[in-house]
């Protein structure tokens, strides 16, 4: 079956599907909480967050090895993560940067969309800035921040989290559906043969984001490569065994078993990994702890300023900026010659 085929046999079968799926779905009082992005260069990263973005550094956690649920993904060291965004992670869909020491690169797939963000002033400090950007025809911009990650700009400004979407693309966009809205019980706001839009009742509460999915092009195979990412969502805790146990019965995949994790000086929560059908990773954390360990630090700018400075792999990519300039100017000298 195409590419094609396949999305128009979702947005048919999402009708007809409409009332069995229901039934099969879990009974969860999820919020999204945000997106994970691996990132090799945090001083690059942080000014397009901050400069670019206009997000803030929300809290900032330091790991001196690896996650018991691969939260840095496969790697066993040193680790941090910096939450960023636009206001509390109770109300705000926000970005979980994770840095792992001495990785230097991360391949990136053809997995991950962009994040969808409603502000001009951000569209303005990007063309100001002059990062690559590629125009929507309507006043947007596509815009890849350091690493490659693509940030969708929309005109306006948002009254409240200015985080609209997040979109991945899948490999059939049916299956997609009977999981995370068949199963995961995600709510359908909008479905077409090539696209459809989801969410979970409780973010009409707090975060405006929706999970869009869309459909690869036909004959490309999805590859999450090194950077792939991971969506994470929170449930009442008593509720996540059931969410574990859902899945189990269903027979799909349980990446991490339910599990307790810790940050140092802070909440423990409870967390359980899984993995849809297209091998993207989906972590249901405990809510009530959550809320305890996402509280904005005051001390969180200062304490990524302070890694940063402490880890010296600054002078790594002005060494590797510097010798890609000589290359391109001996490049150009010979051109010329």
């Amino acid at each position: 079956l195409s590419a094609k085929g396949r999305g128009v046999r979702a947005a048919r079968g999402l009708v007809g599907q409409k009332w069995r799926l229901a039934t099969m779905a879990l009974q969860v009082d999820a919020r999204m909480l945000h997106w994970v992005f691996k990132v090799a260069n945090r001083t690059d990263t942080m000014k397009f967050y901050e400069k670019v973005l206009g997000m803030k550094v929300l809290r900032h956690e330091e790991f001196s090895e690896g996650c018991a649920a691969s939260c840095n993904g496969p790697y066993d060291g040193k680790w941090s993560k910096s939450m960023v965004g636009f206001g509390d992670e109770s109300t705000h869909f926000v970005v979980e940067l994770t840095y792992n020491y001495g990785i230097k690169y991360y391949e990136l797939g053809n997995d991950f969309g962009f994040i969808k963000i409603r502000s001009s002033k951000a569209i303005e400090a990007a063309k100001q800035q002059e990062y690559e950007g590629e125009s929507d025809g309507n006043g947007g911009l596509f815009v890849k921040a350091p690493g490659g990650y693509t940030f969708y700009l929309v005109p306006g400004e948002a009254a409240g989290d200015p985080v609209e979407e997040i979109c991945f693309y899948v490999a059939d966009l049916q299956r997609s559906m009977d999981y995370w809205h068949g199963l995961l019980g995600m709510a359908s706001v909008e479905a077409t043969s090539e696209t459809a839009l989801l969410r979970y009742s409780a973010d009409t509460e707090g975060t405006k984001c929706a999970l869009r999915l869309k459909l690869l092009p036909g004959g490309v195979e999805l590859n999450h490569a090194g950077a792939s990412g991971r969506i994470a969502f929170s449930c009442p805790a008593d509720q996540l065994p059931g969410v574990e146990k859902s899945i189990k019965e269903k027979g799909h995949t349980i990446v991490t078993p339910l599990v307790s994790l810790d940050t140092p000086g802070k909440a423990t929560v409870q967390v359980v990994i899984l993995a849809d059908p297209d091998g993207y990773e989906i972590c249901f954390v405990g809510d009530e702890a959550f809320r305890e360990l996402s509280q904005i630090d005051p001390e969180g700018p200062n304490l990524v300023a302070e890694a940063i400075a402490a880890d010296g792999s600054d002078a790594y990519f002005e060494k590797k900026a510097q010798k890609a300039a000589a290359r391109a100017a001996a490049a150009a000298a010979g051109s010329t010659g």
